[in-house]
């Protein structure tokens, strides 16, 4: 049976597996880190109680997810030199000394620092202790730099040449494979998806206390601090990812008309395609729904502008549409929950209700694990967009990956899942239970704290006054 299977699938789904596993621990280490760094400036420069209780709350999950991301991350690199041994030969003059930069600069600065950060509070002083969180956070975002300009030149590459092994080698500067042209738009819509999966992981939290205990200071204070994220920074992922989509459609148009299931052209202007079935093999989206010209408009700006369609490209070279065609919808339809989300809370501030209105705090609650799983599509759209290359219009996929057997491959491919599940599960289990714990500190504890608000008729939590931030 196993000899039936196809080799490179078989590794596709391993990296995917791998890979997404790990991608949800930087994107929320990241956003922690400098969320950390703000809780530490706010308490030094107010003297407030609160932000350093918070900040030794939040500094233990974040150690426990720094290291998972660390763990994961390692487990992934090798993956190039068993399944991928062909792209890592071909690439690795190129992506080798940016991978090497990733590591001289952030992850040693990221290690050197994190044990003051984490255990330092109490020795080295209060700047010398927020220098090193500072560092730790100015790391995380170093790294993402590196890795994401590595990613991105693998999608638009440029400033290379090819050796006469077939290798892929820098043509003099650096600076253009760095600075390729996907990766300043790669990377900020990367950067603030960070900061929004961190921000409603913190805003989750936050209402779940509120629930509880809706007098708590400090359950207040990280829900207020998370729903201005979510209002001010949702509307400004939503412009950047507007203009990383015109981006890839100048790049990467056969991307995008996968993403829209735009299969024929549309000389005078092309549909938005909300909700369909597409379908490879007949080249169209069926029991469609659209709104008409409004693709062209959002794409171009332009309603009548003319739109290619896939049928324009050869059918070979078509990404897995209907895989992006729905990674990119939940990605958008998640997006615009945020804003949601967000707007909600600003009304909800307005109106004097921001911590006693149980439906929005419920709603908090419901959304803290949209960040990740709207990372997730949108690497998912990223990266199956890319198909059939791993280098974007030089290197075919199918000529990417070792002379493995599909047994191999399939018999770690099982090996990863239960490992991956098993330990990564209980690392997971236990931030869970590092969040239901208090950030007061236990001294200060209620002998009788409010329950479950809006649940528990007597709590009266929609007529009791709340103080707001």
């Amino acid at each position: 049976m196993l000899e039936s299977l196809d080799a490179v699938l078989l590794a596709r789904i391993q990296f995917a597996f791998t890979v997404s596993f790990h991608f949800i621990f930087p994107s929320f280490s990241i956003g922690l880190a400098s969320y950390l760094a703000v809780l530490e400036g706010l308490w030094l420069k107010t003297g407030k109680q609160v932000y350093l209780d918070l900040f030794r709350y939040w500094v233990k999950i974040f150690a426990v997810a720094f290291a998972m991301g660390v763990v994961s991350g390692i487990v992934m690199s090798y993956q190039f030199g068993t399944n991928w041994s062909v792209f890592s030969e071909k690439v690795g003059p190129v992506i080798g000394p940016l991978m090497a930069y990733e590591v001289l600069t952030a992850f040693f600065l990221e290690a050197g620092f994190l044990g003051v950060m984490l255990f330092g509070m109490e020795k080295v002083g209060k700047k010398l202790h927020f220098l090193a969180t500072l560092m730790v956070a100015a790391g995380t975002l170093i790294s993402a730099t590196w890795i994401i300009a590595a990613n991105s030149w693998m999608h638009t590459p440029t400033g290379f040449t090819m050796n006469a092994r077939g290798q892929f080698v820098p043509a003099g500067s650096w600076l253009p494979i760095i600075f390729n042209p996907s990766f300043p738009f790669r990377l900020v819509h990367t950067v603030i998806a960070s900061y929004l999966t961190t921000a409603l992981v913190v805003g989750g939290v936050g209402a779940w206390h509120l629930l509880c205990d809706r007098t708590s200071g400090h359950a207040r204070k990280m829900f207020s601090m998370a729903m201005w994220m979510a209002a001010l920074v949702a509307p400004i992922q939503i412009l950047a990812g507007d203009m990383h989509g015109l981006n890839t459609l100048e790049h990467q148009p056969a991307k995008i008309l996968a993403m829209e299931g735009d299969y024929q052209p549309s000389p005078d202007g092309a549909p938005l395609i909300l909700f369909g079935f597409p379908s490879n093999e007949d080249a169209t989206v069926h029991a469609r729904v659209e709104v008409p010209k409004l693709g062209s408009f959002i794409l171009q700006h332009n309603p009548d502008a003319p739109l290619s369609g896939l049928t324009d490209f050869p059918r070979d070279l078509w990404p897995p549409t209907p895989i992006i065609f729905w990674s990119f919808r939940i990605m958008v339809a998640i997006g615009f929950a945020m804003l949601g989300l967000g707007l909600w809370s600003l009304v909800a501030r307005w109106r004097g209700r921001l911590y006693d209105w149980p439906w929005l705090l419920r709603a908090a609650m419901i959304m803290a694990p949209s960040g990740f799983v709207a990372v997730i599509a949108g690497w998912v759209t990223t990266e199956a967009g890319r198909q059939p290359f791993t280098v974007y219009g030089h290197l075919l996929t199918a000529q990417s990956h070792s002379p493995l057997a599909a047994p191999a491959v399939a018999s770690s491919l099982i090996a990863f899942v239960l490992v991956y599940f098993a330990v990564f599960g209980a690392g997971v289990w236990y931030i869970f239970h590092l969040m239901r714990r208090s950030a007061r500190p236990r001294g200060d504890e209620p002998e009788t704290p409010i329950r479950t608000a809006g649940i528990t008729p007597a709590s009266g939590i929609d007529h009791q006054p709340a103080e707001q931030d």
